[in-house]
């Protein structure tokens, strides 16, 4: 450890007429040159009867500048959770005019979720994303290039960045993972660029690269209308200790499929805002965790039907509810974090996505952070987990 160096003694003599420094000489094996961790200054100074000590500390010196400069530096690099969602409810009320579907559903986010870092580049014309699973577009089919072309357009600002996505959600599960990423850059865009703007025109932005991407703005808890980004903020409705485990097998479930085989007539009748207030009332259960989208989806994945069964059968009560989160093909058992053992047992399910998660929300005026522990894994020791 470099050692504190020692002191300048520099006594001063005045008197009317003459000024007079003397300093001790210097060697080439002084330790006082420019390396030193705390270098400083003494001075003894006499005048008249009286003698003043003044001790001067480059070092704090420059520390103190260094603090300041610190407050005035732009942000330049972030990291930063991206958190997925599930559906505890979700029904499916109308067909509109465009093609689209208004939905009712209380959306929850939880602690499954991917890290982005996110940095300033000296490229002025072009984003560079990196991610470390083969299968997730980089160029401008992903939607966190679509989020930040969005903020440039919408703020005039001239800011690229260096993207690196580490993916832990699976796609096409019903996650909404890719919306989180985008709700995420959105942040971090605006976090880099000073604040431009609020969260609420980040969040009116972002129903225009997708329906779900709004939902990310809220606190974590929120019931969701329209196409999904009419988003009522609520108060969490569940403990964040209650605990989930997440059941994807390998095949994905297309969006654009299971829609394509929804018909009005074969949903349920219940009033949303029912359940809504059954929820607060009562907590998770299984006559409350509907979702309109699961008979399309069994039909587009039938094994998918079967394993949302046997999950139910052999829990023996173990777990409060199971369903499949939005179009699939994500099965969640709450109430307990472990699988049952059938999916370590049988060869049919030997490649499906497992993690065990809990409901999270954040803090106003900060993004979600990522919990202290996160399991996501496959059912055998070697992960096979397929984004494509």
């Amino acid at each position: 450890m470099a050692m504190a160096s020692p002191p300048f003694i520099s006594t001063f003599n005045f008197n009317p007429i003459s000024f007079k420094t003397t300093l001790p000489p210097l060697s080439s094996s002084s330790s006082l040159t420019p390396k030193l961790r705390r270098p400083f200054l003494r001075f003894s100074v006499k005048a008249s009867r009286k003698q003043v000590e003044i001790v001067f500390d480059p070092d704090e010196r420059l520390n103190k500048i260094g603090d300041d400069v610190d407050k005035e530096a732009p942000l330049s690099r972030l990291k930063l959770f991206s958190p997925c969602k599930i559906n505890v409810f979700l029904r499916i009320t109308n067909k509109r005019e465009d093609g689209f579907h208004d939905l009712a559903s209380l959306f929850h986010v939880i602690s499954l979720g991917d890290t982005i870092k996110f940095s300033l580049s000296p490229s002025k014309s072009k984003d560079r994303l990196s991610t470390n699973v083969q299968g997730v577009p980089v160029d401008g089919r992903n939607l966190i290039i679509k989020a930040l072309n969005l903020y440039r357009k919408k703020t005039g600002s001239d800011r690229f960045f260096w993207i690196h996505l580490d993916k832990k959600v699976p796609t096409g599960a019903g996650l909404g993972g890719g919306s989180s990423n985008a709700a995420t850059a959105l942040w971090a865009a605006n976090q880099l660029n000073g604040g431009l703007v609020t969260e609420k025109e980040l969040q009116d932005w972002s129903s225009e690269i997708g329906s779900d991407i709004p939902f990310f703005f809220s606190h974590g808890a929120a019931y969701c209308t329209g196409r999904g980004e009419i988003v009522q903020d609520l108060p969490p409705p569940f403990p964040h200790d209650l605990p989930m485990v997440l059941i994807k097998p390998r095949e994905a479930c297309s969006t654009a499929e299971v829609y394509k085989r929804l018909r009005l007539d074969q949903t349920s009748n219940i009033n949303p805002l029912t359940l809504l207030e059954n929820v607060s009332s009562n907590g998770v259960s299984q006559s409350i965790c509907i979702n309109d989208l699961e008979l399309p989806a069994f039909q587009v994945l039938p094994s998918l039907k079967r394993l949302k069964q046997r999950i139910i059968a052999s829990g023996r009560g173990e777990y409060d509810a199971v369903f499949m989160s939005g179009s699939g093909s994500t099965i969640v058992g709450i109430g307990s974090p472990d699988p049952p053992q059938f999916i370590y047992d049988d060869e049919e399910y030997k490649n499906v996505f497992l993690s065990e998660a809990n409901f999270m929300t954040r803090e106003a005026n900060e993004w979600y952070k990522e919990p202290a522990s996160a399991t996501a894994t496959t059912s055998s020791s070697e992960s096979r987990l397929d984004f494509q």
